[in-house]
């Protein structure tokens, strides 16, 4: 008894302290706050935006947090690694700085994520992995290549790593790990695929043998990823197509909803209205209908990770752009609503030129 009496003692102190240390507790919210500095290992439900690490380190980052702080949103999701395979922020890591993948555009990471914290903000940290327009042309054996030796590229004349070396995995996870120590809340994983477009039949792959499919490659990374960085006390998440939701093939790109369910905290499907095609839910433009394409997918998606009973929780990415349809505060405010009725579990909103519309968030 005397031991209970004293631990709800420490509990109080704790929170009596913590009101001092942060003020602003308002607007954290006291739930959020026990799950974040509490009860660090809950998940928390995300209703969050997409930061560039080039928005981050200029004075636009000031006016994001004020949107944040002022709407229902309480989370950002950070570059630290984006498609050009350069890091946005000084690491400590001596194989990143000896491969000199650091372009410094985030002067103070730690300072940064402070200031997020102070007013309650849970703050991701993203990492483009497969998809890097840097490291393959300083390591040219990691990277995919022509049938003539040159460097592949995709489409966009990006360049790719071999998603089967593991030299590639340990790079990624060096660069999770120094994300964790400066007070990343969560490590998102984007690009962690096979290539999807561009001459895919040309690549000649340094590493994958042909023989092992691209989706037992995938799930191989998938558990290799988690056993490294879940232990180090941060959550991790994982970028999908949104088609994987509801295709019952890995798309030949080695993304398989059921295997990375297992092994991420969350799952972040793109669900983007705009990225279906034609046909999809019988809907001649699926940007046009953004609850039903949503809906359709969430539902699917939750069903399937249900049915293995994978902890993994659902936290899509909704489309805050204009790309088949013009995206109005109503159309947004029709993505949130098919995330809240399928019984996902939060949302990130997209937009690459980190432009959102404000008139589509709740005020606090």
């Amino acid at each position: 008894m005397l031991k209970d009496k004293i631990f709800v003692f420490l509990i109080l102190a704790l929170i009596i302290a913590a009101f001092v240390v942060y003020p602003d507790l308002s607007r954290l919210g006291r739930d959020v706050f026990l799950k974040n500095i509490i009860i660090k290992n809950q998940p928390v439900y995300s209703k969050g935006i997409y930061i560039t690490f080039v928005t981050a380190g200029s004075p636009r980052i000031d006016d994001l947090l004020d949107l944040v702080k002022r709407t229902e949103l309480n989370t950002v999701v950070i570059d630290i690694k984006d498609f050009t395979g350069r890091i946005g922020f000084d690491t400590d890591s001596q194989l990143i700085n000896e491969i000199g993948s650091e372009q410094i555009w985030i002067k103070d990471i730690k300072a940064l994520i402070k200031k997020f914290h102070y007013s309650g903000i849970y703050v991701i940290a993203r990492i483009c992995v497969f998809e890097d327009n840097f490291l393959p042309r300083k390591r040219p054996d990691l990277a995919l290549k022509t049938r003539s030796g040159n460097l592949w590229q995709d489409f966009k004349g990006l360049t790719w790593l071999d998603p089967a070396s593991h030299e590639v995995w340990d790079y990624h996870i060096e660069l999770a790990r120094e994300a964790a120590k400066v007070g990343f809340n969560e490590i998102n994983l984007d690009y962690i695929r096979f290539p999807s477009d561009g001459n895919i039949e040309s690549i000649v792959y340094p590493f994958w043998d042909g023989k092992t499919s691209k989706q037992e490659i995938m799930r191989q990374f998938f558990e290799y990823f988690s056993q490294k960085i879940k232990p180090l006390g941060v959550f991790i998440s994982v970028d999908l197509f949104g088609l994987s939701l509801t295709t019952n093939t890995d798309m030949n790109i080695g993304q398989w909803l059921e295997d990375a369910a297992p092994y991420f905290d969350y799952i972040c499907p793109m669900v983007y209205p705009s990225h279906y095609a034609s046909g999809f839910a019988g809907l001649e433009n699926p940007a046009l209908y953004p609850y039903e394409v949503i809906y359709k997918a969430l539902t699917s998606g939750e069903e399937r990770i249900a049915s293995i009973s994978a902890p993994a929780k659902l936290r899509p990415w909704l489309q805050d752009f204009n790309l088949g349809a013009d995206y109005t505060p109503e159309m947004i405010e029709l993505e949130k609503k098919a995330v809240y009725d399928a019984g996902a579990f939060g949302w990130l909103l997209w937009n690459p030129k980190n432009i959102y519309t404000e008139e589509a968030l709740i005020k606090e």
